[in-house]
């Protein structure tokens, strides 16, 4: 989540407030993976960081293996979830009213102090959003991690994984169990977020 929100972040304000060439490319790739199948975005994954791939072809050259490893579930969760956080961080950063940007700079401050004290608290919001929905989508992410990492215990296998292997063997009170695991931290963290935008809003 760290990841998405500190790439993320840059990404949606450039799409919010600038227009480029190649613009719509960007914003189309980076809402590719939520038409993708969980399998075909797993197949895509392993075609450009397998060890023929595109670029697991060049990290094999350096002794790099991506392809089912923990680095491999990370690419994966990032690959599925950025587009969830990057779509509500542009909104956000699209519904901040530039003249009171304008009225910041007018005063003196400058591009930095403009954006920390008068767009990212009012864009916060929608961040949060995006940041619990990145969070969920990854959380919850199966089929492109067992596609591209494997289902290794130990190593690559996600709480879903998990599950899934409990009760593929029958120990449905173990696939239970963790599946409220996973549901309580999700409870959590929604509260978590929920109470924190909460204290910033005094209409709340």
């Amino acid at each position: 989540l760290l990841v998405i929100v500190t790439f993320g972040t840059p990404l949606a304000y450039l799409l919010a407030r600038t227009s480029f060439r190649g613009r719509r490319l960007i914003e189309t790739l980076v809402d590719l993976p939520i038409v993708l199948p969980p399998a075909v975005a797993g197949i895509a994954l392993l075609v450009a960081f397998g060890r023929r791939g595109v670029l697991g072809s060049f990290l094999g050259s350096l002794g790099i293996t991506v392809g089912f490893t923990t680095t491999a579930v990370v690419i994966a969760q990032i690959f599925v979830a950025v587009p969830f956080f990057v779509r509500a961080a542009r909104s956000g950063f699209v519904r901040v009213d530039r003249d009171l940007e304008t009225a910041a700079a007018s005063l003196g401050a400058s591009p930095g102090v403009v954006f920390w004290r008068v767009t990212f608290p009012i864009a916060r919001p929608a961040l949060l959003a995006g940041a619990v929905l990145a969070w969920a989508r990854a959380m919850g992410e199966f089929g492109a991690t067992i596609m591209f990492a494997g289902n290794y215990p130990g190593v690559t296998q996600t709480m879903p994984l998990a599950i899934y292997g409990r009760f593929g063997a029958g120990d449905l009170s173990s696939a239970l169990l963790l599946s409220l695991v996973l549901l309580a931290s999700s409870l959590l963290v929604l509260i978590g977020v929920r109470s924190l935008d909460s204290r910033q809003d005094p209409l709340s």
